[in-house]
This record gives structure tokens, C-alpha cells and sequence, in this order.
């Protein structure tokens, strides 16, 4: 069935399936016949109508992101994590931080529930942590900027899949609020043959946005680096109507640079949430214990890791992500401004009993 996507009044992405008719009465597969659209046309009304479903497809000379910077502690995480699964599977994430000028700056990573294989990612749509997470990055001055993929090596050539290609096109419309020009940007990472992580940052053009909100693309089972069109539709690629598009068709490529954040502490290593082992409160013991050893360091400095916040956050029985999540964010942003950073003793004393050190 051809899906229709929209965006929803609360920015989501709404599928919506039509109604199959049969080819033989539809003018095209799928749609009605023109008898039951309108009782008249004319040649100009049929062609008009008729290039709606038509895309020509063409390259897009530049992207809309000017360049993206990541956070280097943040890229360790990720590439050190795909090393331990053996660069193996497919895995992804979602990246915060800001845009100025059309250039985004990435400064944390979640990495939400999903599963992966040697080929793919399968996304948790379900994730009740996902709220509290835009409102822990909102606390900080961040919002979602782009997401993050990795997967094992591929053949030359090969740079996405196609439902990485649609991924990515779904987030971008889900940012723009529809086929509009938008910064949101696609990083990817994969392993090289000496061992070493490679990062590279795309964008999936307007004509890929387009073509994904009316349900003209879908994966493709024999063919995993490219889309299939849909039948109602019909795609020129190089003067010849095709029945798939290759992804490479719908790839801009963003400059990438790298810093240290400066939000988050340096070195900073918390267990991030959704990976293997998960964490638990021992985890926070080698932070917190530095406060034994030296009380005059601050609360907020060795919090200062949104992996831990994000933890913290997920323990809404203890820690109470209206107060204590709003107050931890402003600590440590106004630590980093060289302000004052004060955290309430009775939140110090939780952390303390929460993490067994009484």
C-alpha cells in the first residue's frame, strides 16, 4: 500500500495508507479512476494531475548544513561501543546540541532502545524516556540537531542503505515541519580496514524529503543501497524510468569538524543509558567519592555528563525530573559560565544515599 506521510499538529510524522483500488481501473496503481475523481478533463487537467506522481531524479548540489562540529568525548563513546560489539551490527543515536548560521554544533548523543543486525537498526517508536530527554537537553540550551548511525563495513560505493536514506529523510521532515529546507543533519560511522572509526556527515535532499512524504520510496530487499519507487509512481533516473533509485542519488555531503564541549566535564565516562551493561547506581561511586577526597570540589562539575543526567532522570521515583532535573542543568551551565554553582544540600545528600556511600 502507498503511505501518504503528514506532519502531525505536534510536529510528529503521521503515516497515512490510501485505499488500494485495482490497476485495472485505477490511471494509476493504486489511485482511483479518473471517472471517479472528476467527470470531465482535459488534456491539461490529465497531464497536470498526471505529474504530480513524476520525479525526475537529480542530484542536489549542496546541502543546506553548512558543516558540522561533534563533540570529540562524545564520538569515543560511540566508536569505543561499536568496537566492543565488534562493528558487527547497526546502531544509532540521536544528537543535541545547536545550529548558528547553518552550521550545527553537536555536544551529547542518546542512544535510544533498539535492536540491530549485520544489516540494520530496528528503533524502539515506544521510548517512555524520550520526553525527559528533550527536556534534560532543553534545560542545557540544546535541542536535537541530527542523528547518528553506525554500521560494519561495507563494499566501496555503498554509503547508505535505503532505510537509512528514508530514516533520514523522515527526521529532516520531522525538523522542517515538511519538505522545507532544514540543517538537521546525518552522521555516520563505520570502521575502516586498518581498524579506524571513520565520521562522515550527509544530508538526503528536498527531492528525497519530497518523495518520502508522498510514499513515493521504499526499502528494497535485494538491492540494500537503494529504494524502491512505488508503483503509483514513476522515477527518470539519467533519461530512463526506473523502478529504484540508488541512495547516492539523495546524498549532500557536510564538512565535519570536531571540539570538546564545553558543557560537559572533560573525560566525563557514565555508562550511557540502552547499552549493555546497563547502568546502576555503583556507577555514579567515582564521581561522587571524589567529594571524600577533596569537599571543596563541586556537585555540579562531576555531574556534568548527560549520560548521568539522563540516568538520574530515569529514576523519576528519587530524583524528580520537574525540580531536581531543572536544577542539576542550571548548576552545571552556570559552573561552566564561571557563575555560582550551587545545588541544594538535600539534593547532594539524595545522590550520596542513592549511590550506597552512606
Amino acid at each position: 500500500r502507498r503511505v501518504h506521510r503528514t506532519i502531525g499538529s505536534d510536529g510528529s510524522i503521521v503515516a497515512q495508507e490510501y485505499e488500494s483500488r485495482s490497476e485495472a481501473k485505477g490511471f494509476r496503481p493504486g489511485l482511483a479512476a479518473l471517472g471517479d475523481i472528476k467527470k470531465s478533463w482535459t488534456l491539461t487537467d490529465f497531464l497536470a494531475m498526471d505529474d504530480q506522481f513524476n520525479f525526475k531524479i537529480k542530484r542536489q548540489e549542496e546541502a543546506t548544513c553548512k558543516g558540522v562540529s561533534l563533540d570529540t568525548a562524545s564520538c569515543v563513546s560511540f566508536q569505543s561501543y561499536m568496537q566492543t560489539l565488534g562493528w558487527r551490527q547497526g546502531r544509532c543515536g540521536y544528537l543535541y546540541g545547536t545550529v548558528e548560521d547553518e552550521k550545527v554544533r553537536v555536544e551529547c548523543v542518546y542512544e535510544p532502545p533498539q535492536q540491530g543486525t549485520e544489516t540494520s537498526f530496528e528503533v524502539d517508536r515506544d521510548d517512555g524516556l524520550a520526553p525527559t530527554v528533550e527536556a534534560a537537553a532543553g534545560h542545557l540550551g540544546l535541542k536535537k540537531v541530527g542523528w547518528i548511525f553506525a554500521h560494519p563495513p561495507r563494499e566501496q560505493g555503498f554509503v547508505f542503505a535505503g532505510a537509512e536514506a528514508l530514516m533520514a529523510a523522515e527526521l529532516q521532515l520531522e525538523a522542517a515541519d515538511g519538505v522545507n529546507a532544514t540543517p538537521f543533519v546525518t552522521v555516520k560511522v563505520t570502521v575502516n580496514d586498518g581498524g579506524e572509526a571513520n565520521f562522515e556527515a550527509y544530508q538526503v535532499s528536498l527531492q528525497c524529503m519530497a518523495m518520502v512524504a508522498e510514499g513515493a520510496l521504499g526499502p528494497l530487499d535485494d538491492d540494500l543501497a537503494a529504494c524502491a519507487v512505488h508503483p503509483t509512481f514513476t522515477a527518470v533516473v539519467e533519461g530512463k524510468r526506473a523502478d529504484k533509485v540508488d541512495t547516492n542519488f539523495f546524498l549532500c555531503n557536510v564538512p565535519v569538524a570536531q571540539h570538546a564541549s564545553p558543557i560537559f566535564a572533560a573525560g566525563a565516562s557514565f555508562p550511557a543509558l540502552n547499552r549493555l551493561p546497563p547502568p546502576g547506581p555503583d556507577d555514579l561511586k567515582p564521581s561522587l567519592a571524589a567529594l571524600q577526597h577533596s569537599p571543596d570540589l563541586l556537585v555540579p562539575n562531576l555531574l556534568a555528563d548527560f549520560g548521568l543526567i539522563l540516568y538520574l532522570a530515569s529514576v523519576p521515583q528519587i530524583f524528580d525530573p520537574l525540580t531536581f532535573l531543572p536544577a542539576l542543568c542550571e548548576a552545571i551551565l552556570a559552573h561552566r559560565h564561571g557563575l555560582p554553582a550551587l545545588l541544594d544540600d538535600g539534593y547532594r545528600l539524595l545522590l550520596f544515599s542513592f549511590a550506597g556511600l552512606f
